[in-house]
């Protein structure tokens, strides 16, 4: 059952000295959660695949007088065990733990039916929405196990609690994704303070809504401002204790 805690107030230094890592950071809910956490005391780590997106962001945290954040640019398309390998070893190299992991980054893909689904488009959204996501837990929970409370948070969609028609790709891989999530709560339970939750972002005013709702007026949709009290509660430590459960980040 999906929850939601959208009146959350985090305090300014909720996460201060904490290191966050944002993947898809360069746009879209992926860039505000990374200059929100910031705005919170957190270090910020901005992965993705745009470099000039992922220096906008940067320096849109430095003029706010957030913490220095990096960045580490990383196509999640055709990225392979030994490039998260080499990345954790980077994160280690310069921070020596992370706090926190958001699994942001996304493909949508086609909005068709299974029997004309293109069989490399199938194979593109599993690997960046699925692959990636398990390539990066992985090699990072070594480093999240070095936090007094990593929080590991993967982004959810309705699509993903139930199938819809012409979905294809996109909600198959978040059923895998509440899966992956809900597998590596359950292993952490009692032997770990990581905790691992999901979150459905709802309908948010980004790129990916607008290829998929066209004739959809986007100031009829929330920002994805109005949605990061869910992200900042399970970030921050008043979530310590809480895995395995899904929330709604709108009503």
């Amino acid at each position: 059952m999906s929850e939601f805690i959208g009146d959350y107030k985090a305090p300014r230094d909720l996460l201060k000295d904490k290191v966050i890592l944002v993947t898809g950071a360069g746009d879209g809910i992926g860039r505000v959660a990374a200059k929100t956490f910031a705005a919170h005391g957190a270090t910020v780590i901005l992965l993705g695949r745009t470099t000039p997106k992922l220096e906008v962001v940067y320096d849109e945290i430095e003029k706010a007088g957030g913490p220095q954040p990096a960045i580490f640019p990383m196509d999640l398309s055709d990225a392979r065990s030994e490039t998260f390998e080499q990345f954790a070893e980077a994160v280690e190299q310069e921070f020596g733990r992370l706090d926190g992991l958001l699994h942001n980054a996304g493909l949508l893909g086609q909005r068709t039916p299974i029997a004309n689904y293109h069989f490399g488009t199938w194979e593109q959204v599993m690997q960046v929405n699925v692959n990636a996501a398990f390539g990066l837990t992985k090699t990072l929970l070594p480093l999240l196990e070095k936090s007094q409370a990593g929080s590991i948070v993967f982004t959810g969609s309705g699509v993903g609690l139930k199938g819809r028609a012409y979905w294809g790709a996109y909600s198959v891989s978040k059923f895998a994704t509440e899966g992956l999530m809900q597998v590596l709560a359950d292993e952490l339970d009692g032997v770990s303070e990581v905790r691992a939750n999901s979150i459905n972002p709802g309908a948010t005013r980004t790129n990916m809504r607008a290829a998929a709702y066209p004739a959809e007026n986007p100031n009829t949709v929330t920002t994805p401002k109005d949605i990061m009290p869910t992200y900042l509660y399970l970030m921050g430590d008043d979530s310590r204790g809480v895995s395995g459960r899904q929330f709604n980040a709108q009503g």
